[in-house]
């Protein structure tokens, strides 16, 4: 009886380890997934940044970044690469789509690399704004920098290379010499830059042993979203523009109207996307206060010394908190052009003036529209006979009956004690003419 006992407690053990071990293997920890999605700039460095410290505080597996960019900047890719380098968790680049060009250099900064059949890697090439290939200086770093990437990873250098250099001939990957290396899926493979193929994420976990993970999505909150917009190198020079172009517009009308308000929200969408990306600090936000006070200050202390040190210390700040002082540079070169053009549509075509500008432009005329006059005009001389007192060479005196004028002759000498006659008057200045004999007798 007590062997029987002994067996039918044993059958329950094996039973319960049984059902145990699925809920054991099945508890293979977290997995978060980060999109790198859109195009490559630094609003999509401090999402991130963000996603990577949720997963190392909850002590994640790994890191799947699931990676669709046609690309981006260079200085915003440098720093997302630190950020996969020094991640905690193991990093897994899932290509779903495309990984060109800085996209391809992210995928490398990561342990490894699995693509989608329809996945797309390389075309890494460096080109400045004007869309064109980037000077050797930009372009050899970038070089050293696709090398780097590749080797930290085990992977050899040389497809890297030809994803930035056309120099490079790799005829057999459709990449001749003059044409930039793509890879697809099975081509990434073969060459080692792919560990493997997979149609989707659950596959990928299957082929990691992580398919019992708990899968976190991580997502933009609506505030990096906007950041990233925000922070756009086309939407930068937009609201610069429409800053400039507003406050400028203010400058022409009486108190706070609705240019000055777009203007001011313009320049606060600028530091908020700048702010919340993580590029504009507070210095560049105490340099901007400091700026708009000194501005203000110009509509009440005359001298313009102000108002100028002002706008200084705002363009300033917008540079303290611009991705990079180039490109920023000419976002703000762009502002001041449409803001110029403007200005120079308001006074050109509306007739409108700088109101700032008032206590320091002397804006009186002493004309005849304003009652002034330099002297009393008397037109009634004109026609008048004269006689020369002194002689003209050409200015002198004249009389008219028992005055004396001061006179100038119509051009030619006229000696003294000669008939003149008054043919011109233009306010202290009168002007005679000697003369002819042929008008004495008449």
């Amino acid at each position: 009886m007590r062997r029987k006992k002994a067996w039918i407690g044993f059958l329950f053990l094996v039973v319960a380890f049984a059902l145990a071990i699925p809920a054991i293997s099945a508890d293979n920890g977290k997995v978060y997934v980060i999109p790198i999605e859109a195009e490559v700039e630094r609003g999509l460095q401090s999402f991130l940044e963000r996603g990577i410290e949720e997963a190392e505080e909850a002590g994640a597996e790994a890191i799947v970044f699931e990676i669709d960019t046609p690309g981006g900047f260079v200085n915003a890719a440098d720093g997302i690469a630190r950020l996969l380098d020094e991640a905690d968790p193991e990093t897994l680049a899932f290509i779903n789509q495309d990984a060109l060009s800085a996209g391809a250099f992210l995928a490398l900064h990561n342990d490894e690399i699995y693509m989608h059949p329809n996945g797309r890697m390389g075309a890494a090439q460096v080109i400045d704004q004007s869309g064109n290939a980037a000077a050797d200086k930009a372009n050899s770093a970038w070089l050293a920098s696709m090398r780097s990437a590749a080797e930290s990873s085990g992977r050899d250098p040389q497809y890297a290379l030809a994803m930035a250099d056309a120099s490079i001939d790799l005829p057999e990957y459709r990449a001749a010499e003059g044409e930039l290396l793509t890879l697809g899926a099975q081509e990434a493979l073969d060459v080692g830059y792919s560990e493997g193929t997979v149609s989707s994420l659950d596959e990928l976990l299957e082929s990691k042993g992580l398919s019992g993970a708990e899968v976190i999505q991580v997502e933009e909150n609506w505030s990096e979203t906007l950041a990233r917009f925000l922070t756009s190198p086309i939407v930068v020079p937009i609201l610069l523009s429409v800053a400039g172009l507003g406050l400028l517009l203010e400058l022409f009308t009486p108190g706070v109207g609705i240019p000055g308000f777009f203007g001011l929200f313009s320049l606060m969408l600028f530091f908020y996307g700048h702010l919340v990306a993580g590029l504009a600090g507070y210095e560049s936000i105490l340099l901007l206060v400091f700026g708009l006070g000194l501005i203000l200050l110009e509509f009440f202390v005359p001298g313009g010394i102000l108002g100028i040190l002002g706008i200084l210390a705002v363009i300033g700040s917008v540079l303290l908190a611009g991705e990079d002082v180039q490109t920023t540079a000419i976002a703000i070169l762009i502002a001041l052009l449409v803001a110029s053009a403007g200005m120079v549509i308001l006074v050109k075509f509306f007739g409108k003036k700088l109101n700032m500008f008032k206590r320091i432009i002397l804006t009186d005329a002493t004309d005849t529209e304003h009652g002034y006059v330099s002297a009393v005009n008397r037109p009634e001389l004109i026609g008048q006979v004269a006689r020369s007192t002194t002689a003209l060479r050409p200015s002198g005196t004249i009389r008219l009956g028992d005055e004396y004028i001061d006179a100038v002759s119509e051009g030619r000498f006229i000696d003294s004690n000669k008939d003149v006659k008054i043919i011109k008057v233009e306010g202290s200045r009168i002007v005679v003419r000697e003369l002819e004999k042929q008008e004495e007798e008449e």
